[in-house]
């Protein structure tokens, strides 16, 4: 399981770095969406997966027991919030950007100075 999710933030951190240096605004804020969510992956595989473990549980039979760690549970939660804001915000000023200039492509915007 950890094989197939460290492959999996690999390829979403490669995506958005390619997104990221593409020309369109679009491709930019998607890029960052990537990284964003494989960041995210990254500190939740970081913490350790338990498969079926939750975060509070009781001791009963004296036994050790594993427990899941809640704190990068709740940081990732917390990163999902602000990126989400993070996005809905950049989408915004990516529609008025494209109000004023008519274009979402950065080498047509050296055009519209003139």
């Amino acid at each position: 399981m950890e094989v197939i999710l460290a492959i999996l933030v690999g390829i979403l951190f490669t995506a958005g770095v390619y997104l990221l240096l593409r020309r369109s605004i679009v491709k930019f804020i998607i890029g960052f969406i990537f990284i964003s969510n494989a960041t995210n992956l990254l500190v939740f595989m970081a913490s350790g997966l338990l498969a079926g473990a939750p975060a509070f549980i009781r001791d009963e039979g004296g036994e050790k027991i594993i427990m899941a760690d809640p704190v990068p549970q709740a940081l990732v939660l917390t990163a999902i919030v602000i990126g989400l804001g993070i996005t809905a915000f950049t989408l915004a000023l990516k529609y008025r950007f494209f109000q004023v200039t008519g274009t979402d492509d950065l080498d047509q915007l050296k055009r519209t100075d003139q």
